[in-house]
């Protein structure tokens, strides 16, 4: 009834300008905020002196890593439980790390007021590379850590060693390769902010801030500033684009608070996009090392890898507590492979902390893209098609549930109905057929193929958390009488559609339109306790949970029901939005007519209350693992370099859409996100540490110039395990896209030489390449 494309709720507001921002919010009395940001990569510092700044006739505060000391104050937990500094006290390890924090009557006196800090700094040798961070005498970035003599973080494997090496050793045919996945950014449209608010009569403190995580933000807030967690309201507005970076708590929104503090005045901070993309969580930066085991006829038997993970100055990244490399362990793929191993260390370096799952959920895209490109070596070293190799190779519908070699259960999928669509779509044959005929006349045209598998929806909490709170997500609903229906979710939006897709839920659900529904969230004082939205867990986790106190309440209006028509509950059905009497539905009885009974002076069963609401905490019992297979078709100029993507055919299964509209408008932004991440996005740095992409002028991003008419399919495989009755239901369909985009778009280039390496693909050095001189040497893992 209620699922299918309607146009978004929310879009009312915004495309006429009225959305709710963070820097919209405008308090009485309001103060501003500034950070000064260090200029070096590594130096300690020797003195910081605040006086000129102080003497500003419109700085109200000056706050420095030495005031937090005092307050206790100076560093906080990371969301992977190391400890970050919030000013630097003893040295900055990054370029662009928080040194003071300026509270002045307008933004542009606090700017000002930056300059009058006289910062003394003792440089330090910069270590920006994971592999020479292990080397022995490098600086150590974290000596603040007792017994730190080096920069190592943590080793994690997963997956039969054993079992693997023995099936290397007999392996007819082996092939390896050294990758790195480049660090990149979110760069969403709304940088980071903060306005805080402490009221010292009532003790309540009030933070605005665009957090994917409202209600993880107040627990840490609560452990960080020692105040009672109901005494802070965390609310998180409109949410210009987060991506994953707007998950964990910055510097900055810690100082705005105690700048409100210290001032007794509501403090704003807005970032700049310099400041965003130089400090703010990136993702990727993988240093990758891939071996595929198989026979001649191309099956392949064992997969194992090593990979450096390059964390930055602090361990910040957002990973449940159990997996440091997130679900890296996913990267078998889907391929029906006997045994698999990886090994992953992760290493401080002196860049912005907090790698996140940009566009993905934790760390998979990083294995996708791994399997996928040593599918194509191994495709290359037999000399087979690569869409022939993969479909040799994929799991088939009858061995779902799967279990892989690394301990994870796919839930369902019919792996080779999505490939040959996406062959079909794309005429592949004809395809290979053109590019034989541009190789003769010395034209360069790529074919990619792509395939992936995600996993999303994280819970379950007995397996993941982060900092000991579970992924589990509450729900409440409440049916007002007038058969208006009001939904609080732990999730918040930042840009999905949420305040859409869960109405229609509840539609669906209860028999009643979609526009009668207000989805209420972001906001810690009037939702339930959740973990927030990242990693495609939204629908998968909060959209089931809103299935589920719907049927309560449905099954709560039964009653009331069979109290209406006097009959028994049990000798009710459901259907059509109405529960009437089996047999006969014309005394069926709609939700809004219960409603307005519930709240009436009808007599009810002794020990059954009236109202129609209730409350729900969601457990997944396992994660959804949505998938697809991707084509892509690029042209390159010979005499430039210039790559463009001419085709793009993207095949998903997310299970059941429930607005496919929103599904396709998601899918078509991750694909963009791919596009960039193959052809332009990389944050580069030179060897004193110094941000190389620190604008949007150096930083490039894709547009509609570079992306081309994006061509879609689907295939739907229902879950059994999924409350909603679907694989990932909805939002689900797009983390595969940046997965599976980047790979199809290097697997097209890959004819020429031309890899996914330490710089970016741009015309000028894939010219070097395709003209024979290579930009970079193979790298060597440890």
């Amino acid at each position: 009834m209620s699922f299918g494309s309607m146009h978004r709720k929310e879009d009312a507001r915004f495309i006429r300008g009225r959305g709710n921002y963070t820097d919209d919010v405008r308090l009485p009395g309001m103060l501003y905020g500034a950070v000064l940001r260090s200029p070096h990569a590594h130096a300690r510092i020797v003195s910081v002196d605040t006086s000129a700044a102080e003497a500003h006739p419109k700085v109200k505060a000056v706050i420095t890593g030495q005031t937090l000391e005092g307050l206790n104050l100076a560093w906080m937990p990371t969301l992977s439980q190391d400890t970050q500094a919030v000013l630097a006290t003893d040295k900055v390890r990054f370029q662009g790390q928080e040194v003071a924090f300026v509270v002045a009557e307008d933004p542009y006196s606090a700017r000002d007021a930056l300059e009058l800090i006289d910062v003394d700094y003792d440089p330090i040798d910069a270590v920006i590379d994971a592999r020479r961070a292990l080397a022995p005498g490098a600086p150590v970035i974290r000596d603040d850590l007792e017994g730190r003599t080096g920069n190592h973080i943590f080793d994690w494997e997963a997956g039969d060693r054993e079992r693997t090496d023995a099936l290397f050793e007999q392996a007819e045919v082996t092939v390896a390769q050294d990758m790195l996945y480049p660090r990149v950014h979110p760069a969403p449209l709304e940088t980071c902010g903060a306005v805080a608010d402490f009221d010292k009569v009532t003790g309540k403190l009030t933070v605005w801030c665009p957090t994917q995580a409202p209600h993880a933000h107040r627990t840490l807030y609560a452990m960080v500033a020692g105040l009672p967690e109901h005494k802070i309201r965390v609310i998180s507005p409109d949410i210009g684009g987060g991506f994953g970076g707007k998950v964990g708590i910055y510097p900055g929104y810690v100082c705005a608070i105690v700048g409100s503090i210290v001032t007794g005045k509501p403090v704003k901070w807005m970032e700049d996009r310099s400041e965003n993309l130089m400090s703010t969580a990136f993702a990727r930066d993988y240093h990758m090392h891939g071996e595929i085991a198989a026979t001649r006829d191309g099956r392949i038997q064992a997969i194992r890898v090593k990979v450096l993970a390059d964390h930055g100055a602090f361990n910040g990244t957002a990973q449940p507590t159990k997996f440091p490399a997130g679900f890296f362990h996913v990267f078998s793929g889907s391929y029906d492979i006997e045994a698999a191993h990886c090994e992953v260390t992760g290493v401080y370096t002196n860049k912005a902390p907090g790698g996140v799952a940009y566009a993905c959920s934790f760390r998979v895209t990083e294995a996708v893209y791994l399997v996928e490109r040593m599918v194509d070596v191994l495709a290359a070293e037999l000399n087979l098609d690569p869409a022939e190799l993969r479909m040799r190779n994929l799991l088939k519908p009858e061995q779902f549930p799967y279990h892989s070699p690394t301990g994870w259960e796919y839930d369902s999928g019919d792996y080779p109905k999505a490939l040959r669509l996406a062959l079909d779509m794309a005429g592949y044959d004809k395809l290979r057929a053109e590019q034989a005929d541009k190789r003769a006349r010395g034209e360069l045209m790529g074919i990619g193929v792509s395939f992936f598998t995600e996993a999303v929806g994280a819970g379950p909490r007995k397996h993941m958390d982060i900092l000991g709170l579970g992924m589990a997500d509450g729900a409440e609903l409440r049916v007002h009488p007038t058969g208006k229906a009001v939904l609080r979710v732990s999730c918040q939006s930042q840009g999905q559609g949420h305040e859409t897709t869960f109405a229609q839920i509840v539609g669906q659900e209860l028999g009643i339109p979609a526009d009668d529904v207000e989805v209420v969230h972001g906001d810690t004082d009037q939702t339930p306790f959740g973990l927030g939205t990242y990693g495609s867990r939204s629908t998968p986790v909060s959209g089931a949970a809103t299935a589920i106190v719907a049927r309560k309440v449905r099954d709560r209006a039964k009653i009331v029901a069979a109290a209406m028509l006097e009959a028994a509950p049990e000798d009710l059905e459901w259907a059509d939005g109405k529960w009437s009497v089996v047999g006969d539905p014309a005394t069926g009885r709609s939700m809004a007519e219960i409603a307005l009974a519930a709240h009436s002076n009808l007599e009810l069963p002794e020990g059954v209350e009236g109202h129609l609401d209730a409350v729900t905490v969601y457990n997944p019992p396992n994660l959804t693992y949505p998938f697809g297979a991707y084509i892509c078709v690029v042209d390159v100029d010979p005499g430039t370099g210039q790559v463009k993507v001419r085709r793009f055919v993207a095949v998903d299964d997310c299970g059941v859409r429930i607005n496919p509209m929103i599904v396709e408008g998601q899918i078509h932004g991750g694909l963009a996100d791919g596009v960039g991440m193959a052809l332009m996005q990389v944050m580069a740095f030179d060897e004193d540490g110094n941000h190389l992409g620190a604008s949007f002028m150096d930083y490039l991003l894709p547009t509609a110039v570079e992306c081309p008419s994006w061509e879609l399919g689907e295939t739907v495989t229902p879950s059994p395990t999924h409350p909603i009755g679907a694989k990932g239901v909805g939002e689900s369909a797009t983390v595969g896209s940046p997965v599976a985009v980047v790979n199809a778009v290097v697997d097209a280039l890959s004819p020429y030489g031309v890899r996914h390496a330490d710089m970016p693909l741009t015309p000028a050095n894939v010219w070097r390449v395709i003209n024979g001189d290579p930009f970079r040497t193979d790298l060597a893992i440890p």
